[in-house]
């Protein structure tokens, strides 16, 4: 976990898994589709890129961010299925499930590493695709960095503008929730 990289003994006990992860995630990545408005008000579907910045300096992707060649500040790893193909200076695995958000605890300390190494460039948060778990801890980052007083409102006005795929599952939303209780706004109380 502290690398980013997956043994070979794991692809060749668990190729059942590791095969059609690797080969859905290739395609979905290849064919997948977002709805954005256009200049001109219509909305239209364009392909959805594999990384996007979402604020200046703070970019949400999928495993495939390697493509853009960026030599990173920080990554932020949220990916158990995939190996670390992107450069970087720092980085965090946070191990979590397609699906399955982050705990509030993980929230704070990736919120914590990121906004450290956001002070040396650009961070790249990614998961598998780029939609969900990443953008529950870019929401947290962005919280922590102090442009946004709240999740909903960094998800709102700070994530979802930059890359109109991102969602969040009603476990991101709780999790979310809980780490804003405990280490935002129990902050604030004391």
């Amino acid at each position: 976990p502290k690398t980013g990289q997956i043994p070979l003994w794991s692809y060749m006990l668990f190729f059942p898994f590791h095969l059609p992860t690797m080969t859905y995630t290739a395609i979905h990545t290849r064919s997948g589709t977002m709805k954005v408005k256009g200049k001109d008000g219509k909305t239209k579907k364009v392909p959805v890129p594999v990384a996007s910045e979402v604020q200046p300096g703070w970019w949400v992707g999928g495993c495939y961010g390697h493509e853009l060649g960026k030599d990173w500040s920080g990554i932020i790893d949220l990916t158990v299925e995939f190996p670390e193909k992107m450069k970087t200076k720092s980085y965090l695995s946070v191990p979590t499930w397609d699906g399955v958000p982050a705990t509030p605890e993980q929230l704070e300390e990736a919120a914590i590493f990121g906004v450290e190494a956001r002070k040396g460039g650009d961070v790249m948060v990614h998961c598998a695709h780029g939609r969900g778990r990443s953008t529950t801890v870019m929401c947290a980052c962005l919280v922590k960095a102090g442009l946004y007083e709240t999740w909903q409102e960094a998800f709102e006005k700070g994530v979802k503008p930059g890359r109109a795929c991102c969602k969040l599952n009603g476990l991101m939303r709780k999790a979310l929730t809980a780490w804003q209780e405990q280490y935002v706004n129990g902050k604030k109380a004391q």
